[in-house]
């Protein structure tokens, strides 16, 4: 058997200077063993994770009951469309950013160990802090979305009982072989995706007269003329002022929506083939944007008004399930009878995925840490398989918090959850734009070229500066309505600003602790034995 160079590798391979040079290797390694071709010894995960199955794990963690059910709440702010558009632009960028780092460095739990090495060992520490706990709170988050959706139909099912079936089923599915998780979220992701396509087909064909009232109403519900104020509402205040703070809503929600590029990454440390799979997989992040949300935000200002008294109705007294879907009063108002139970039946597949999606990306995160020293190394085991059993274990610990739901309100669980990881989702996109520019200043310092990696990403260092920028403010601006007048909520405002708090309180307790240094550009390292495990392995498969 050859690797990339001809050489038998059948023995350990001896790495000469002109092979360092060739892949910008700024340290001397004297050798790498012979790694199998499906794991790695620096972390025992196994590459089993088809081409396919990265595809759809890249839809199958952004589309949940957000973009369905509760991006209805958004709608009645008007701006939907224009904020969904504005913010797609902004996870382009972090698109482009990860994937241009992580299709070189194809390693378990990235972004959060490229931090560690490209900034400060305590940003990689906050960094790592901070998704998990993004990650794991979206878990109980789906697991309550879960039992809405479900009283739909009926609410005499017991809310333990669902909690219950849904930690069995995300430990059956994540604790053995990664591929089994890898094919079980192929096909749930699958219906989420064929869900959106319905839906958007639904809207064309409804909106031209494709419907039992014949009525083709296409863009009625934009027309200023039918609907007062449309398409840019007035919330909270009026006039230009009340315009544009329901464009901040809507985009605040987009924030929250909106995700993918991050989801592919975690994905990185076991999935086959990285160096020709992942890019595949970070190029439909863009197709995704633009056809499930730019477009997902189009039609359900299309098929609804803003100010339909059925939607507003509905989200004031919280109708279960897709009950308060604009797709679902759109085919009620239609009479088109069965079709909101299929979306429902769907919905409840797409949040399911959604949450299982978590478990593994949180699980990954902490294996991460790990790897890196920052937890500790027990955390580090693998079971035979592949699966890091006690990251997986802790994590569906955390999910335990769902059970909160049993003596509180629904919607008041799943607003503290919306609350608290939204910043944080943001705070991570800030920590990946801004170690993406210490990775691109690294290389630069030191001599490489970017034309040598085997992904090179457009529009950059800008897409660095410009996602870093747009992330930290709208981290910012999430809670913003509790400081105006008359609105302010003491626990609105610990939710929203909590993991703002948090993040440097975790840098600083890292920095102070182990005394971390910032990274030099000129020496900072590439995670060269990481890579060079990765060229061996793809020579062994080509």
């Amino acid at each position: 058997m050859k690797d990339q160079r001809g050489t038998d590798n059948s023995q350990p391979v001896q790495v000469d200077d002109e092979y360092v040079e060739k892949k910008g290797i700024t340290q001397s390694i004297e050798q790498v063993t012979e790694v199998d071709a499906s794991s790695y010894h620096s972390d025992h995960t196994q590459r089993r994770l088809k081409n396919r199955h990265i595809q759809l794990i890249g839809i199958g963690g952004t589309i949940g009951t957000a973009l369905f059910i509760q991006i209805g709440a958004s709608l009645t702010k008007a701006s939907l469309f224009m904020a969904f558009t504005l913010w797609c632009s902004v996870i382009l960028a972090i698109n482009n950013c990860l994937s241009e780092m992580v299709t070189w460095i194809p390693i378990s739990s990235p972004f959060v160990r490229f931090a560690d090495r490209f900034v400060d060992p305590a940003l990689g520490f906050a960094a790592g802090m901070n998704f998990f706990i993004f990650e794991a709170a979206l878990i109980p988050y789906e697991m309550v979305a879960f039992n809405v959706v479900l009283q739909f139909w009926t609410d005499k099912i017991p809310t333990a009982a669902v909690i219950c079936i849904l930690l069995v089923c995300y430990s059956l599915l994540n604790f053995f072989a990664v591929k089994y998780y890898g094919e079980s979220e192929f096909w749930l992701a699958l219906g989420k995706a064929l869900l959106i396509t319905g839906l958007i087909a639904f809207t064309f064909v409804t909106m031209v007269g494709g419907n039992p009232l014949h009525d083709a109403y296409g863009f009625r519900y934009w027309n200023p003329k039918n609907v007062q104020g449309a398409p840019f509402a007035e919330y909270i205040k009026t006039g230009t002022t009340g315009q544009f703070v329901g464009f901040l809503a809507c985009l605040i929600q987009a924030s929250f929506t909106i995700a993918g590029p991050d989801y592919v990454s975690m994905a990185a440390g076991e999935a086959q083939n990285p160096r020709r799979n992942l890019p595949r997989a970070f190029n439909g992040v863009f197709y995704r944007l633009a056809g499930f949300f730019i477009l997902g935000s189009l039609c359900v200002g299309i098929v609804v008004p803003y100010n339909d008294p059925d939607l507003l109705n509905a989200i004031s007294h919280a109708h279960p399930g897709a009950g308060a879907s604009p797709y679902v009063i759109a085919m009620e108002h239609l009479h088109i009878p069965i079709l909101p139970h299929i979306v429902n039946a769907l919905v409840l597949t797409a949040i399911f995925s959604a949450g299982n999606s978590y478990v593994f990306c949180a699980s990954r995160t902490l294996f991460g840490l790990a790897l890196e020293g920052k937890a500790p190394q027990f955390l580090t085991r693998c079971a035979g398989n592949g699966v890091p059993i006690y990251c997986v274990g802790i994590t569906l610990s955390v999910a335990l918090l769902a059970f909160l739901q049993v003596s509180n309100n629904s919607a008041i669980v799943l607003q503290w959850f919306i609350n608290l990881v939204t910043a944080s989702q943001l705070l991570n996109y800030a920590i990946i734009s801004f170690t993406y520019i210490r990775f691109y200043n690294g290389l630069k310092a030191q001599g490489i070229s970017r034309h040598d990696l085997p992904y090179r990403s457009f529009w950059q260092p800008f897409c660095g500066y410009y996602g870093f920028i747009a992330t930290l403010i709208m981290a910012f601006v999430g809670g913003y309505t509790v400081f105006l007048p008359g609105f302010w909520d003491i626990p609105s405002f610990f939710f929203s600003y909590t993991m703002i708090a948090a993040v440097p309180i975790f840098f600083a307790y890292w920095r102070i602790r182990h005394r971390s240094k910032w990274q030099d550009l000129k020496t900072m390292t590439f995670f060269e034995r990481e890579r060079m495990l990765v060229d061996q392995y793809e020579g062994k498969e080509s």
